[in-house]
């Protein structure tokens, strides 16, 4: 029993693995939003998409957002008609989970730019894109194809400027909206460990 605990293990881990593949479709996903609408990642086909695995209590994430380079950046590829998904899969048990409430009041304190707020607190988004860390970073393009996942920049520390580092994000957007391939296509996503309910 415990060898075919340990082989549905392994099988469900390849297929998650292969469902968030560069260079492959990324996984639709139907979601709520904290203001109880209903998000599709396939309502945003013909766009460039970015979704961000959310923590604000986790020290790395804080700091891009304490720093305002998070909404900087938002800000920036919004203007260039890229849509950004915060995905929190924080579960509610956790000190970190928000409400909607909570979520749309952190929204306005620290002013974020994103197009939408997913509760994940099922862990399910997370989970179809085998997000780890907060901040874990994807990037979609206008055909629905995976073109970056990984860490959002090249500093891996919570202390550091995110305004110096190398963005990742920001260079796949780019790439993508010149019509050049992606130079970086996947990196380690560091931070802390999403907190989901299992």
């Amino acid at each position: 029993m415990k060898r075919a605990f340990v082989l549905l293990t392994a099988v469900a881990l390849a297929a998650n693995a292969l469902a968030v593949e560069i260079g492959k479709p990324a996984p639709d996903f139907s979601a709520t939003d904290i203001n109880g609408k209903t998000v599709k990642l396939s309502d945003y086909k013909s766009k460039i998409v970015v979704l961000e695995s959310y923590n604000s209590d986790c020290p790395f994430c804080n700091n891009h957002y304490k720093t305002g380079a998070m909404q900087e950046l938002e800000k920036d590829l919004a203007a260039k008609g890229v849509v950004w998904l915060i995905v929190n899969s924080v579960n509610p048990n956790n000190p970190s989970h928000r409400t909607p409430e909570q979520a749309r009041q952190e929204i306005a304190d620290k002013k974020i730019v994103a197009t939408a707020w997913i509760d994940d607190s099922s862990g399910a988004v997370g989970h179809l894109y085998g997000m780890k860390t907060t901040p874990d970073m994807y990037v979609i393009d206008k055909n629905g194809v995976l073109a970056y996942h990984g860490a959002i920049d090249n500093k891996p520390d919570p202390q550091h400027d995110p305004k110096t580092a190398r963005n990742y994000v920001r260079e796949a957007v780019d790439a993508l909206l010149a019509g050049k391939p992606v130079e970086v296509s996947q990196t380690k996503p560091y931070g802390c460990s999403v907190k989901y309910a299992d």
